[in-house]
């Protein structure tokens, strides 16, 4: 499956980007735990080579547990600090300070030794879209400061919030990279929403997610689902039974795959088919699965 997203309004955001990493000396990126590699836009790591870095994992809270410690692991013998999340728990984001700090003390060093103080910590916010890059703002702002949404694109401009006089940050929009060049990672940002749903063969990518659920994390995709899943049975006569299952009718008694479809995605993505990550860290050979 060939998968290509990136609309006009990204291009513009990367520019802006560009221009407004003079601004920051912190990049603090936002990725999915169920993608810790492939949810991070490439392009980050070219623009903001000279920042201070950090990168938080959110939905840390659907995620493979031992998936998300392998990472952490992972990213920090590369000399990254990768920290997991879920920004919707207020004591997970207010620790997130401290860390902010911890990454930027070399730098306040610095500045203090030149007679700087109480200078701000000016930090971007990026990442992809829909990796909860405004829910973690509002959350550590305390108050509704960026614009939220379960779909990608709704933050379509730069804004700046004030979090006190230690720390100041910008709220960017979700981008992508112009081109895809792996089908693996456009499908699995697909299964996660970073990719509009109105480009995407929904009844089609449903069938690879049932592939990968099966095999990866089956004991928890057999308790969703309302058929018995047998070896014999194949993606197609899955998706059938459970459009059946969940009533996914059109006029005429007809099955509604689209529908039976969204199900599935909107099941997946919403953590209901258990914690699942979708890619291991690049030296471990063995294919993790539950069993």
């Amino acid at each position: 499956m060939n998968i290509q997203w990136y609309p006009g309004h990204m291009t513009k955001a990367r520019r802006a980007m560009t221009e407004d990493l003079k601004l920051v000396t912190l990049v603090i990126e936002i990725a999915d735990a169920r993608l810790p590699l492939g949810s991070r836009n490439p392009d980050i790591d070219k623009m903001a080579a000279n920042k201070d870095r950090l990168i938080l994992l959110n939905k840390a809270d659907l995620a493979d547990e031992q998936l998300v410690k392998q990472w952490i692991e992972w990213y920090g013998k590369r000399g990254i600090r990768a920290v997991p999340l879920d920004s919707r728990v207020t004591k997970d984001v207010r620790r997130m300070r401290a860390v902010i700090m911890d990454v930027s003390k070399e730098r306040i060093e610095r500045n203090r030794r030149r007679g700087i103080l109480n200078k701000p910590i000016r930090a971007m916010v990026a990442g992809i879209p829909n990796v909860g890059k405004s829910t973690f703002i509002n959350s550590i702002a305390g108050k509704t400061a960026a614009k939220t949404g379960n779909k990608p694109g709704v933050t379509r401009s730069d804004q700046w919030i004030r979090l006190d006089k230690t720390l100041e940050l910008l709220d960017t929009p979700g981008i992508l990279w112009p081109k895809f060049d792996d089908n693996l990672v456009s499908r699995n940002l697909a299964f996660l929403g970073a990719i509009s749903d109105d480009v995407l063969p929904q009844a089609e990518l449903v069938l690879e997610l049932i592939e990968y659920m099966r095999r990866a994390y089956p004991d928890t995709f057999r308790a969703w689902l309302k058929t018995e899943l047998t070896e014999e049975m194949d993606a197609p006569s899955l998706l059938t039974e459970e459009a059946r299952a969940r009533g996914c009718l059109k006029a005429g008694a007809e099955l509604d795959y689209d529908r039976a479809a969204a199900l599935f995605l909107t099941d997946f993505r919403a953590g209901r088919m258990g914690h699942v990550t979708l890619e291991i860290p690049p030296e471990e050979s063995i294919w993790h699965c539950e069993n």
